[in-house]
């Protein structure tokens, strides 16, 4: 069977991370996603769906670090079922997601620095962070969390970029 979920949304609230007993983090929130249609009477219809996501490991203290309640993420996942007794006694169930990947879709630093960021939690919990594609950064970097836009522009100023000279004849599109 085929188990794949892919949303996109905002956090409907700060991310809750707490850590199991292993010492695993475990990060829990929410997204609402929207959708818009007409009804056939050509009324405007804005239907949001509000889905409850936990993401463990390395994952969720990214989430936890840099997303906050309103940042616009991608999440990739299972969904799974859970169910449970309330303090009456009353049966109680919910579809929530297991996220197994996520990208940070807000910029990270305004228009000057903007991108996607990436986490795959899916192989292991040492997988590495990437920001727009790019995996330039020491383990010290990775170890610590993102490096901010103040430290990263101090570490780019040392770093030599090649300027290539492209003719727009050159250009295939």
């Amino acid at each position: 069977m085929y188990n794949k979920v892919i949303l996109v949304g905002n956090l409907t609230r700060d991310i809750e991370l707490r850590y199991s007993g292993t010492g695993t983090a475990i990060a829990k929130s929410a997204i609402a996603t929207n959708r818009k249609y007409k009804r056939a009477d050509g009324t405007q219809v804005d239907d949001t769906c509000f889905i409850d996501i936990t993401l463990f490991g390395r994952a969720g203290e990214i989430a936890n670090q840099y997303l906050k309640r309103g940042s616009k993420i991608l999440v990739e996942g299972r969904l799974q079922f859970e169910q449970w007794s309330d303090q009456n006694g009353n049966k109680r169930s919910k579809h929530s997601v297991t996220v197994e990947s996520m990208q940070m879709l807000d910029s990270k630093g305004g228009a000057q620095d903007s991108g996607y960021q990436n986490y795959d939690n899916s192989s292991s919990e040492n997988s590495s962070y990437s920001a727009g594609g790019s995996d330039n950064y020491s383990q010290e970097d990775r170890s610590s969390g993102f490096a901010g836009s103040s430290q990263r522009a101090s570490k780019d100023s040392s770093t030599k970029i090649p300027e290539i000279d492209i003719d727009d004849d050159e250009i295939p599109f």
